[in-house]
């Protein structure tokens, strides 16, 4: 009855140390950089000409996934109905398949969008 109550805590503690682990290893690669004598402009990254913002390759990429989705629950529903497949294997076989077909479309689209 207890473990209820500790998932919460645990969950964002879990994600609060990760992103304290980052920040804090970050910061201390930069400050020894610094030591060194580094050029600080490592840190900041200019624009390249042509590079596609990286939430247009996230939204392309989420895009195709829904599709691939979508389309798989189509292909379950007719495998179902009209195919006699089992429903309990027809539903999540043909969704983890066309999400990955989805993934793998956006990874393509994308790598042909950065050229």
């Amino acid at each position: 009855m207890g473990s209820e109550v500790i998932i919460l805590p645990v969950i964002f503690g879990a994600v609060f140390a990760i992103a304290y682990l980052y920040y804090s290893t970050r910061n201390k690669e930069r400050m020894a950089l610094i030591e060194k004598g580094a050029d600080a402009s490592i840190f900041f990254q200019g624009k390249r000409e042509g590079k596609v913002p990286f939430w247009k390759i996230i939204l392309i990429n989420v895009a195709l996934l829904f599709i691939g989705i979508g389309i798989a629950i189509f292909m379950a529903a007719f495998m179902v109905y009209n195919l006699g497949v089992n429903e309990d294997v027809a539903y999540p076989g043909t969704i983890f398949f066309m999400a990955g077909v989805g993934l793998l479309a956006g990874f393509a689209v994308a790598k042909r969008l950065e050229k």
